[in-house]
């Protein structure tokens, strides 16, 4: 049975200020589909190797075993679906995101043998509507996903919802460094160093803008938590990558 929709309020993800779904949902959307091809790259570029490292400790903070049935939300090109089922070797990984230009570089990458015979599905889904039945999923992961959902609690709920009991989120997002110097700094290279490497790798920057503006008004660690909590999940944990720049949320579904 599919959740009534009782989480109505959206925002836009560039603000964090109340504006229609369809904002933002139509942007991200038209961001990612001109960048899929070079996405890989400017996270390589931006982040100087280190979004592997940050990858590396969510794929060991899923609670993946070999029977297990995994949903990747807003699966990209496929970075977090074929790094759990080359780790974690589970029953089968679901690739999930919104834009189906992204889905067709992680589908190349897949035909390449990048998910080492684990079975790997590919369909496009809006996590705020997600087209699974109740209690399908043993671990569900995402990897700067929330941050461009505009009903965020709403995704939440669904995500919540299509978990078998005691099942686990994983979430690794952009966040907020706790310390004051460390956060000046980061601001700066935020407002001026990712819209350049973007306009480096991709000739436009104007999306990369919207990344920027995007991280600096998601929620910090305890708001992510605080999200979690009221959608529903308990064992709330996070761990903070490189001083707090990311972070790796994890979360159970009540048994």
């Amino acid at each position: 049975m599919r959740m009534n929709d009782t989480h109505s309020n959206s925002i836009d993800t560039a603000t964090g200020e109340s504006a229609p779904a369809a904002l933002s949902s139509s942007r991200v959307k038209d961001i990612f589909a001109r960048i899929a091809n070079r996405y890989e790259a400017f996270n390589a570029l931006s982040s100087f190797g280190a979004y592997r490292l940050w990858l590396a400790k969510m794929v060991k903070a899923a609670d993946v075993g070999p029977a297990d049935a995994v949903l990747d939300i807003a699966g990209g090109t496929g970075d977090v679906a074929f790094a759990v089922a080359r780790a974690k070797r589970p029953a089968v990984v679901v690739c999930s995101d919104l834009v189906p230009e992204m889905l067709d570089v992680a589908r190349a990458h897949a035909e390449a043998g990048a998910a080492r015979g684990v079975p790997v599905h590919f369909q496009v889904v809006d996590a705020q509507d997600i087209p699974y039945d109740d209690d399908t999923f043993d671990v569900v992961t995402m990897a700067y996903g929330l941050r461009n959902m505009p009903r965020r609690e709403r995704a939440l709920s669904e995500i919540l919802r299509v978990l078998r009991p005691g099942g686990q989120l994983v979430c690794l997002d952009f966040s907020t460094p706790p310390s004051p110097l460390w956060n000046a700094m980061y601001g700066i290279y935020l407002r001026h160093v990712i819209p350049f490497w973007g306009k480096v790798v991709t000739g436009d920057a104007s999306g990369f803008v919207y990344l920027s503006k995007s991280i600096r008004a998601f929620p910090d660690q305890q708001g992510v938590a605080a999200m979690m909590r009221e959608a529903g999940f308990e064992d709330i944990g996070w761990e903070d990558c490189t001083g707090g720049v990311a972070c790796i949320h994890t979360a159970r579904k009540p048994a």
